[in-house]
């Protein structure tokens, strides 16, 4: 069963200094599965880990994400219509957009888990494709 893989998830992994790094490393070598990585995670994982560290470090990053069998997944017109309709009707929560496309992203995919630390966003989205997605780890 595949997992999405959320900015909050990798930035974990790559920073020493995030209060998630430890859940991070411990995870990942037990996802054992194909991990979806949405298009939006590269340039936002990116970002956070220059200027939360360096440059560098976000280019290993990046090589890492490259190299380890990652599914990257672009977004379709399909997906950014769906996260328009996400946008209105959660207007009023204000979602991140790399969330939404995850969000957009289960449902073509129909994939039930997403690996993240950003609890609020996925736990208010109510998917149309089950109940609730499951949150790791």
């Amino acid at each position: 069963m595949a997992v999405l893989i959320d900015t909050s998830f990798l930035v974990a992994l790559a920073v020493p200094t995030d209060r998630n790094y430890r859940l991070a490393q411990a995870a990942y070598p037990l996802l054992n599965t194909v991990m979806v990585l949405p298009i939006p995670v590269l340039p936002e994982l990116f970002y956070m880990v220059m200027t939360r560290v360096n440059y560098a470090t976000a280019v290993r990053s990046y090589n890492f994400l490259n190299g380890a069998g990652f599914q990257v997944e672009a977004l379709t017109p399909q997906d950014r219509n769906r996260m328009s309709e996400i946008m209105d009707k959660y207007a009023d929560v204000e979602f991140d957009f790399v969330d939404m496309a995850i969000m957009a992203l289960s449902e073509r995919l129909n994939i039930t888990r997403v690996c993240t630390f950003d609890r609020r966003d996925f736990s208010i989205y109510r998917p149309s494709h089950c109940d609730y997605l499951e949150l790791l780890p």
